[in-house]
């Protein structure tokens, strides 16, 4: 239910007086402009770096509250949701599809959307929203039930809701928009479900969709209402039909690298997770490779053809997703690259003009399922630690295995930052593993599709989250924070040489970007799996993130969620700030 606190009057009194529509210049350069964040990653290109350092090694000690908000009622589950600010108001989603519009100075609330969700949504790993996009007078967000959603800035009303896909097939949409030259570019959840994943991009002002492009060999991608082209070769890598319900679900969203004038979307797990059904009669060649699951693709924006795609992870048996965020750098040598922190738990530089392999580096320890990467960026597989095939035990469970990383990923859905004034990548990464096995599994429209049994394991006994800072050129681990409980949350870094990331046990902490000593912490009352932003305002610089508990954690975990059930559930945004007489302080 949608509910109006203020007029709009009333809002223009306590913003201000109203400025011009948000640009497509002004997306372009939001991670330079200090006074507002227009986009999911601080800038398009997702590097969640500011050039701010009124905050910075010296006094962020005395960084205390500014104001905190209450997203209220008993919808709690996980937030991790990154907040937009612009033009004094602060807007932040929340958990079952709800969206806020806060006075940035006082904390009050302006207006609040809240989704009607209908019966029978399934998403797979809890109620979550990461976040919104701000372009022209409007804001636009996903909801459970597989809809986008553009609400008018100042009022909260509703513009347009479209939907993505059928939610009772298993879609659902949890991932902050992108916007490209007057484009909403969405993708979709639902990987669990024998979905297609897809992108798909609208025209902003009337929510008309341009474009589709499935990323599963197969299906006919859409321009302007007509087919456009296939997407791969049918029956390439895929047997039969199972590329029909071949999964690939784009679910967290997309990068765009302005020089090459390229959006980046993620492909996730194929379906099922059963390896054997989707070998194509050659389970170590690669005709059983899956394309474009669990892969990186490189898409035009105005057409959303395929430039080009690079998969982490063939003949993918673990689901180790692959939608980890790609974020376009500067290396070391003065290169122009992408990152990325894949699942399976290597770090990829990829080149930017064409996506092809540059150099990897394992980022967690204890890897079971490939031997390292070869020259072309292929994994070299330990077979052995494949799960076993249902058809040779009478069709019953497969031999069970021991595989490192846990489903869950060295790296799941939280965001790393990249610093280009130190040059290091902060990765925030989980280590762990897990007991998976392959069962016998037939597609059914909205039900699961997994075909696969697991238990996730603690692999040490003193933590289980691990922030990481890696230098791509050296490909080398410079630092690395532990932490008891897994890492769910985003991170954030400045150019005051810090690096902020919270933790499920409920602290925002700030740490030096240099060496990782802990400089700074708080604790907010719930298990923060939300991003952290900054942004400077009168002079002086904020930081912001959602606290709340939840995610695929405590839903998956098996015996490390055991290990972190005493975590209280929340919902609220706090806002920090540095006393004026202590900003300053040594």
């Amino acid at each position: 239910m949608k509910r109006l606190l203020i007029a709009a009057s009333a809002f223009a009194l306590a913003a201000g007086a109203a400025q011009a529509g948000v640009t497509e210049e002004d997306l372009a350069r939001d991670a330079e402009v200090t006074t507002s964040v227009l986009t999911n990653g601080m800038g398009r290109g997702l590097q969640r770096y500011s050039p701010l350092e009124i905050i910075n090694k010296k006094n962020v000690k005395n960084l205390v509250p500014a104001w905190a908000f209450s997203f209220g009622g008993e919808k709690q589950r996980g937030q991790e949701a990154q907040p937009l600010v612009h033009d004094g108001i602060m807007y932040v989603t929340a958990s079952y599809s709800r969206l806020y519009a806060i006075d940035v100075k006082t904390g009050e609330e302006i207006w609040q959307y809240d989704a009607r969700l209908p019966e029978g949504i399934l998403p797979c790993c809890d109620v979550v929203n990461r976040g919104a996009a701000i372009y022209g007078d409007n804001i636009y967000f996903g909801t459970l039930d597989a809809k986008i959603v553009a609400l008018d800035l100042k009022t909260g009303k509703v513009k347009w809701r479209k939907k993505i896909a059928n939610y009772k097939e298993g879609y659902s949409y949890t991932a902050a928009p992108l916007i490209v030259k007057g484009l909403v570019i969405t993708g979709n959840s639902g990987g669990e479900f024998g979905i297609v994943g897809e992108v798909q991009a609208r025209d902003a002002e009337t929510g008309e969709l341009v474009w589709t492009r499935p990323v599963i060999e197969g299906h006919m991608g859409t321009y302007k209402g007509k087919p456009s082209t296939m997407t791969g070769t049918l029956n390439a890598t895929w047997p039969g039909d199972m590329w029909k319900t071949g999964g690939g679900a784009t679910w967290l969203g997309g990068s765009y690298d302005a020089d090459t004038d390229t959006i980046v979307f993620g492909a996730g797990n194929p379906a099922p997770w059963n390896s054997w059904l989707r070998a194509a009669g050659n389970p170590k060649g690669t005709e059983g490779d899956n394309l474009y699951a669990a892969s990186r693709l490189g898409l035009d924006p105005a057409t959303g053809e395929i430039k080009w795609h690079f998969q982490t992870t063939p003949r993918e048996g673990w689901d180790y997703d692959g939608v980890n965020e790609v974020v376009p750098f500067v290396d070391g040598e003065g290169k122009k690259r992408f990152a990325t922190a894949d699942r399976n738990g290597f770090f990829y530089v990829l080149n930017r003009e064409d996506g092809k392999y540059v150099r990897s580096m394992p980022f967690v320890k204890d890897i079971t399922w490939a031997k390292g990467i070869d020259e072309n960026g292929r994994p070299i597989f330990n077979e052995e630690n494949r799960p076993g095939n249902p058809l040779e035990a009478d069709g019953k469970k497969g031999e069970v295995v021991f595989a490192a990383p846990s489903f869950l990923g060295g790296k799941n859905w939280m965001p790393m930052a990249h610093s280009p004034k130190t040059g290091l990548f902060y990765v925030p990464s989980n280590e762990w593993g897990m007991d998976i096995w392959n069962e016998p599994i037939t597609y059914k429209k909205g039900a699961a599709y997994l075909g696969a049994g697991f238990t996730i394991k603690p692999l040490y006994d003193d933590h289980i989250g691990s922030l990481k800072a890696i230098d791509p050129t050296s490909m080398k681990v410079v630092w690395e924070y532990k932490n008891n409980a897994p890492l769910w949350g985003g991170v954030m870094t400045t150019a005051g040489g810090l690096v902020f990331m919270g933790t499920p046990e409920g602290y925002l902490k700030a740490f030096d970007a240099d060496t990782g000593e802990e400089l700074w912490k708080f604790q907010t009352g719930s298990g923060i799996v939300g991003q952290p932003i900054t942004w400077e305002m009168d002079g002086e610089q904020y930081v912001a993130v959602t606290s709340g508990w939840g995610g695929a954690v405590p839903l998956w975990g098996g015996e490390v969620a055991k290990k972190v059930n005493y975590l209280n559930q929340g919902g609220s945004v706090w806002v920090f700030k540095l006393p004026r007489q202590l900003a300053s302080a040594d």
